[in-house]
């Protein structure tokens, strides 16, 4: 596994909406936000934004969480509809599984993700922070913690929907 896939795949985890969007046609937009929050430069270049990633702690989760807040207020500013997008996105993965007959692969990922997530929470809750590797270990939870989120989102739907009745029964009200 190449250090470029691992990178990406932490921001993926850590901040869904622009991990996805990055490989897409706005990939370029979000390259400059992470770069500008990560390395106080919009124009770092790839290695560069992996190289922040791959030193950082929890700090780069963090600056991660702020760029995609950026990028989604950006978003909004300009019409764009990301939700729409993520659930584009979760039909083609619902559509994948139907062609293909592939329940097991994404329940077994569903499982060791959510082994994953528990177990080092767990972990951290009874034993604490470790002193040697309590870093990673907190990047890595904050990293299945995304997986996880992304996880249910697949399966039960995004919780998107029902924020939305709420804010117009608010408003009706």
């Amino acid at each position: 596994m190449s250090e470029e896939s691992t990178w990406k795949r932490i921001v993926r985890a850590a901040a869904p909406v622009i991990g996805t969007a990055w490989g897409g046609p706005l990939g370029g937009s979000v390259a400059t936000m992470v770069s500008e929050k990560l390395l106080g430069k919009p124009d770092g270049t790839e290695t560069e934004i992996a190289q922040a990633i791959g030193n950082g702690g929890p700090e780069v989760l963090a600056k991660l969480k702020e760029a995609e807040l950026a990028f989604t207020t950006r978003m909004r500013e300009l019409d764009i509809d990301v939700e729409k997008i993520h659930q584009a996105d979760r039909a083609a993965a619902r559509e994948r599984e139907a062609k293909t007959g592939d329940t097991f692969t994404p329940r077994a990922l569903a499982l060791f993700v959510t082994s994953g997530f528990f177990g080092v929470l767990g972990y951290l809750l009874i034993e604490g922070k470790p002193e040697t590797g309590g870093d990673a270990l907190l990047v890595m939870l904050g990293a299945l913690g995304g997986a996880w989120a992304s996880i249910i989102s697949y399966y039960f739907g995004s919780s998107a929907g029902s924020a939305d009745k709420t804010a117009l029964l608010s408003k009706r009200s």
